[in-house]
């Protein structure tokens, strides 16, 4: 599950690399618009023309924490409704509710200190608040056992993947594996997040929320996992085709498979003295290579005893994240890399994130530990996990993508 990333922002000039000033659109101030800065008046000016068609896209701040008055009339045979019908969609998926209820889990199983009222408390002292944690060897074998416990459950979900399952069926099927190792799934009530894991299809970049929707041949869905265990959360995701649609279709194999190397290439950079910042490099150079973006709102976390912890690592290049790997580490890296433009928008239920053109997107995580010499991959594949790569269509001319 993606952590949200510094305040520090990048100007939305199309190709500009600097950092924003305080100057944001006025446009986009009187209708609630949140987070246009750019770095000066002459980038603003030079691309006004691409950024005011974000004052029709995009619907007031308000709309992120109070759904829309109107609700849809559930459909009179299935029962089911869109919450959210006058909410500019950016693409075809629709949200299909009534959500199922808060499924349960046995107080015998060990809480994280937010399960009751959503609210995360480790971790959030002012007091050396940046202070990057480095595990000795007995929470390291902690992080070990519910990093392969989470691969598990991870590997069931995905084994069950096939067109007509609802997400609402792979949460039950998550929920109930994660009861069976003694473990608490960690997205459950974090921060009031409903349900047991993240189930993202198509142009949703994460936080999607298990509902009535079926998955349909052609889709592609990243499940995110994490479980807490023992005092420790474990979290990985991969995205899976769904269907033989889905696997010979180019764009979507390019985008799933970028992500994928993506991943694959950041990783080989994890070592004593590799510095934060630069995984980003390596990450945005591979995916423009083949002509996709890099998602830059969600950022890879440190996790141990608690779920989201410092260090924030972003995806994309030439960023100002501090700190460097140093033994007994432990974090994720979670590249979203999208077919189109890198920019998201929120959904009403101020969770579900979806790219602003609509176009699909993908991701891949693992939680990693920092060794002496390298990394160790702790949610790591086994020889029997579903999934695995596609082969990827030769791209002769990468388009640049911008916001």
């Amino acid at each position: 599950m993606a952590e949200e990333p510094p305040t520090k922002r990048k100007c939305l000039g199309a190709d500009c690399e600097n950092d924003a000033s305080s100057l944001q659109c006025p446009k986009c101030l009187s209708l609630g618009i949140k987070d246009s800065f750019f770095c000066s008046q002459d980038c603003f000016k030079k691309n006004w023309n691409t950024h005011k068609s974000l004052h029709k896209t995009e619907n007031s701040i308000l709309s992120h924490f109070f759904p829309p008055s109107v609700v849809s009339k559930p459909d009179p045979e299935t029962g089911c409704y869109n919450p959210f019908p006058t909410f500019r969609f950016t693409g075809p998926l629709r949200p299909v509710y009534p959500l199922s209820p808060r499924r349960e889990v046995p107080k015998s199983i060990p809480h994280p200190d937010y399960a009751e009222d959503g609210i995360p408390k480790a971790g959030r002292a002012l007091v050396r608040s940046n202070k990057i944690e480095q595990l000795n060897v007995k929470d390291q074998e902690g992080m070990r056992k519910v990093c392969r416990l989470a691969r598990e459950v991870l590997d069931i979900a995905a084994a069950a993947l096939r067109p007509g399952i609802t997400t609402d069926e792979i949460d039950e099927i998550v929920h109930k594996a994660c009861i069976e190792r003694n473990a608490y799934p960690s997205p459950l009530n974090y921060n009031h997040f409903p349900k047991s894991v993240c189930t993202s299809v198509n142009e949703v970049i994460c936080h999607g929320i298990p509902d009535q929707r079926v998955l349909l041949d052609g889709d592609i869905v990243n499940l995110d996992v994490t479980l807490y265990h023992e005092g420790f959360h474990g979290d990985l995701n991969e995205t899976y085709y769904v269907g033989e649609r889905a696997r010979s279709d180019p764009d979507t194999v390019r985008v799933v498979e970028a992500a994928r190397e993506c991943l694959e290439e950041a990783i080989k950079m994890v070592k004593p003295g590799t510095l934060i910042r630069d995984f980003g490099n390596v990450i945005e150079a591979h995916a423009k290579s083949k002509g996709c973006s890099v998602i830059r709102t969600y950022v890879g976390h440190g996790i141990n005893r608690i779920f989201h912890c410092p260090p924030n690592i972003p995806h994309y290049a030439r960023n100002k994240a501090v700190g460097e790997c140093k033994p007994g580490m432990t974090f994720t890296i979670e590249p979203m890399i999208a077919l189109g433009k890198y920019r998201d928008v929120t959904w009403p239920d101020n969770w579900t994130s979806t790219t602003i053109d609509g176009k699909k997107t993908a991701q891949f995580e693992h939680t990693l530990l920092v060794t002496e010499t390298g990394v160790e991959i702790l949610t790591a594949r086994t020889p029997n996990s579903p999934g695995g790569p596609v082969p990827m269509p030769v791209v002769d001319k990468p388009q640049e993508t911008s916001a």
